[in-house]
């Protein structure tokens, strides 16, 4: 997924939308298939939109096609609901072994659920490869709950995402309320874990499990404040619907949530307040508001969602609480815990506490990994970031089998068309087969085809052999390092950028327009060019290697500099806009490690996308410099505006 872009880019393309038509001018015109590849992706949108009559004529022009499974996949698809066992059974062994033909089977298992046909469901589920469809496995657990099994555990551990659920997961909830397996402690859970998400609609599916009017949960979600103002009332699903309503009140006006939990205490268990609060220290830690720490104190034994465990630690290290950080750590579900993040964290806080032999173990467990955590793990045990030796080179012997293998081939014809999610798709489903050798011999097979996402997402794979000129490239250099010099920018830094914005797609566009290697959007192309007096800059050249790079960047540079030339406020700006990163660095109590700021951006894009652009610039650094390099040094310390280096520990 390409990185968010700003609010700018978004109403830029929203205002260029609106356009007054007249009726008669419209009318969409047909668009002119000229080739099979152009018939091809017709087929393609027809099956998406469910248009059968118009999928199954582009499909009858296609009968000499080079990717004969997807043209039969896109004419069955549309009509998976009503086509024949048989006709589904036929192309499952047709295409037996496949990644089309495991999506079939991913498809015809939701419908097959959905008609709660569990025998054939039970049959087709251990053939589904992939397994990676929440509702799918809503629907395996659902089989078994109907045949008297007990799932509830499996059902918890499954049960975190409300915007996966569908009818699959709904159905499943209530199945386990009605049948006793989970209690109302668990229904309520995921009542709340709704109401975080905003997902109103499985509450009004889950309601009827425990006889409750739904009307009466919908208004917690959408009137909070009228709910809160009537008080918790009496009996537990008053007091609960209460709870919900303080959680999304404080989304919006936190001061007024924490006015009517404090009115409504005393009609409240201990157990009930500790919930309430943490209600409140939610959404309360998102907006980075200085009292959240206070509220997370107040919620000792309340069961949190995962949302909720992460965002109280953050809390507590953004405050500098050690021990709350231990603690929320230590409580933490097995999920969570075995997160290289809160592995790193329970360290350092371990540290703090003066327990080094146990604070070294934590870091030595992640530090063979090559990511954000493992690299700051290496810097706490007194190591810097090096790259590891590199593998013996693939041989042209290893090569050949990639040229040859089928999945390749059609992931490179989807690539040519820019059709980059079936091609994913091919080329996983391939690496699936493979050891961590082929891995590499794949890799460098994606480079020989230009193909450098590819070659770095499989690259990236590999856990003992490695090689890092393949999972960090450096092409177009001599571009890159003349922008670079002319700047005075770190080199390192924009390769990482570039590495996590676009992967090197030249012909990159994220949803929101931005473009290239560098993902431009339009408005920033237009006022940088501006800017550094380019001035017969147009659109069309956004795209141009050249013009990508000096205008992406300047841009950067431009950033660095209106941000004290820090690193992780620049990233962040970069991804989310410089609005949004001074308003998060406004919100800092004090001086804090750019790991901290880092770890506690809110918006989740875009604080995975600043520890991966810094762990990457990192090790383009000690690629081109030939020496181990220090993640802690770029992270620096990140402060509020106007501190001095006299005010930074």
């Amino acid at each position: 997924m390409f990185p968010m872009k700003w609010i700018a880019g978004i109403a830029l393309a929203a205002a260029s939308a609106v356009l007054v038509v007249p009726v008669a001018e419209a009318k969409k015109p047909v668009a002119v298939l000229a080739s099979d590849d152009d018939v091809f992706a017709a087929l393609r949108e027809a099956s998406r939109n469910g248009d059968t009559a118009r999928a199954q004529e582009l499909a009858s022009r296609l009968g000499n096609y080079a990717i004969p499974s997807y043209v039969d996949y896109f004419r069955l698809r549309p009509r998976i609901n009503s086509a024949s066992e048989q006709e589904i059974r036929d192309f499952l062994n047709r295409y037996e072994g496949s990644a089309i033909a495991d999506r079939l089977r991913n498809d015809w298992l939701l419908e097959l659920g959905r008609a709660r046909n569990w025998t054939l469901f039970d049959e087709q589920y251990p053939q589904f490869m992939v397994n990676d469809d929440t509702q799918v496995k809503c629907y395996a657990l659902l089989s078994k709950a109907e045949k008297g099994q007990n799932v509830a555990d499996e059902a918890r551990a499954l049960l975190v995402a409300p915007q996966n659920y569908g009818e699959a997961c709904a159905s499943l909830i209530s199945t386990l309320v009605q049948t006793n397996q989970f209690t109302a402690d668990d229904f309520w859970a995921q009542v709340r874990l709704v109401a975080e998400s905003g997902f109103g609609g499985t509450i009004r599916r889950i309601a009827p499990a425990m006889d409750i009017n739904e009307k009466i949960l919908m208004q917690a979600l959408d009137k909070p404040d009228a709910v809160l103002a009537r008080g918790p009332g009496s009996g537990r699903v008053n007091h609960e619907v209460f709870i919900v309503a303080l959680g999304r009140s404080a989304r919006n006006n936190p001061e007024h949530a924490v006015k009517a939990l404090v009115s409504a205490s005393e009609r409240l268990s201990e157990r009930e307040l500790a919930q309430s609060w943490a209600q409140i220290a939610l959404p309360t830690s998102v907006k980075l508001a200085p009292d959240a720490v206070v509220y997370w104190h107040r919620t000792a034994g309340a069961p949190l969602s995962l949302d909720g465990y992460q965002w109280k630690a953050r809390t507590a290290l953004r405050a500098g609480e050690w021990k709350l950080v231990k603690a929320t750590i230590e409580s933490m579900p097995a999920s969570l815990r075995k997160d290289p993040a809160w592995i790193y964290w329970l360290g350092r806080a371990q540290l703090a506490e003066g327990n080094k032999d146990e604070a070294q173990q934590l870091f030595r467990s992640i530090t063979d990994q090559t990511n954000f955590y493992g690299q700051l793990a290496l810097e706490e045990l007194d190591q810097k970031i090096a790259i590891p030796p590199r593998a013996q080179p693939v041989t042209a012997e290893e090569i050949a089998p990639m040229a040859n293998n089928e999945g390749f081939r059609r992931a490179l014809k989807f690539f040519d068309m820019n059709m980059r999610f079936e091609g994913y798709r091919e080329w996983n489903w391939e690496l699936r087969k493979m050891n961590e050798r082929q891995h590499l011999a794949a890799a460098e097979f994606a480079r020989q085809k230009n193909v450098l996402d590819r070659m770095v997402n499989t690259s990236d794979r590999t856990r003992s052999e490695f090689d890092f000129t393949q999972r960090f490239p450096s092409p177009f250099r001599d571009v890159m390092l003349s922008a670079t010099q002319r700047l005075g920018l770190d080199m390192a830094w924009v390769y990482g950028l570039i590495r996590q914005e676009s992967r090197f797609i030249l012909n990159a566009k994220s949803q929101v327009g931005a473009s290239g290697l560098m993902q431009i959007m339009p408005a920033t192309a237009r006022f940088v060019a501006r800017k550094i007096g380019m001035s017969d800059y147009a659109h069309g050249q956004v795209t141009d290697i050249n013009t990508n790079i000096v205008l992406g960047t300047n841009y950067l540079n431009m950033v660095l500099h209106d941000l004290d030339d820090s690193q992780p406020l620049a990233t962040a700006a970069y991804n989310a806009g410089p609005g949004r990163s001074r308003a998060w660095r406004s919100t800092l109590p004090r001086a804090v490690e750019g790991a901290i700021f880092a770890e506690s951006i809110p918006f989740n894009e875009t604080r995975d996308y600043v520890k991966k652009v810094l762990s990457n610039a990192t090790y383009y650094a000690a690629l081109f410099e030939s020496k181990p390099q220090s993640l802690k040094a770029r992270l620096g310390m990140v402060a509020p505006k106007g501190f001095t280096a006299s005010d930074l520990p």
